[in-house]
């Protein structure tokens, strides 16, 4: 399934507009965006998934159209999925992006894979 462009569009405008510098990638059939090297925010679906980290986990769960990103059949501790309903109003939007941007700041990158030499 396709993902909703319209949502990364607003993701790119959002970034954009607060001058972050960042990355698109393609993975998980959708769209990442990469925040100093750093998977920061995402489209999943009609879903933006959002880089929180464990600690706000909990919390961020009790949130309008927020729920347990789930892939591969395990869910992923400190990553949410936000539903359109919970990011519809533009104060909603915001607080996600801005949850992510924080968490961002103390956020270990994933490490890199070593290519094989011959």
């Amino acid at each position: 399934m396709a993902y909703d462009i319209h949502l990364a569009e607003r993701i790119n405008s959002s970034l954009t507009r607060k001058k972050i510098s960042f990355e698109e990638k393609k993975m998980f059939g959708g769209v990442a965006f990469m925040v100093d090297e750093k998977m920061c925010l995402g489209v999943y679906k009609e879903s933006m998934m959002v880089r929180i980290g464990a600690e706000q986990h909990e919390k961020a769960l009790t949130k309008k159209g927020c729920r347990i990103m789930t892939f591969t059949g395990r869910p992923m501790k400190g990553i949410v999925l936000v539903d359109p309903e919970g990011i519809d109003k533009e104060k909603d939007f915001d607080y996600w992006i801005g949850l992510a941007l924080e968490y961002n700041k103390i956020a270990k990158a994933s490490k890199k894979k070593q290519s094989k030499k011959a």
